[in-house]
C-alpha cells in the first residue's frame, strides 16, 4: 500500500498478469488432460477430455444382454458420471491455486 491507503496500480497489474498467464496455463493443462470413468465394475469405461468432451466409451461384452438395455444403459450414465467427477475435480486441482489467490487483489468482485 503507498501513502493515503492507495494500492499501487503497477503492482496490482503485475499480479493480474501473473494470474492471467497462470490461469491460461491451466486451461491449456486441462485442454490436453482426459480422465477415465468406470461403473459395473469396469464393465463400463469413458474416457473424458479436461474440458468435457466425451472422447471413447468401451464396454465390455458381458455387460450386453439383450433382455435388459436398461442396466447397460444406467452403467452407461454412471460411468459419464464418474468421469464429469474426474473432470471436475482436475479442474479443481488444476484452476484452484490460480483462482484462489484473486482475493489477495483487494478488487471488489474478486
Amino acid at each position: 500500500m503507498r501513502p493515503g491507503g492507495q494500492p499501487n496500480l503497477q503492482q496490482l497489474m503485475k499480479q493480474a498478469q501473473k494470474m492471467q498467464e497462470q490461469l491460461a496455463e491451466a486451461q491449456a493443462e486441462l485442454a490436453e488432460a482426459e480422465v477415465t470413468g468406470t461403473s459395473g465394475g469396469g464393465l463400463v469405461t469413458v474416457t473424458i477430455s479436461g474440458s468435457g468432451e466425451v472422447k471413447s466409451v468401451k464396454i465390455d461384452p458381458k455387460a450386453v444382454d439383450p433382455d435388459d438395455v436398461e442396466t447397460l444403459e444406467d452403467l452407461v450414465l454412471a460411468a459419464v458420471h464418474n468421469a464429469n467427477d474426474a473432470v471436475r475435480k482436475l479442474t479443481e486441482q488444476k484452476m484452484g491455486p490460480v483462482t484462489g489467490g484473486m482475493g489477495g487483489l483487494g478488487l471488489p468482485g474478486f
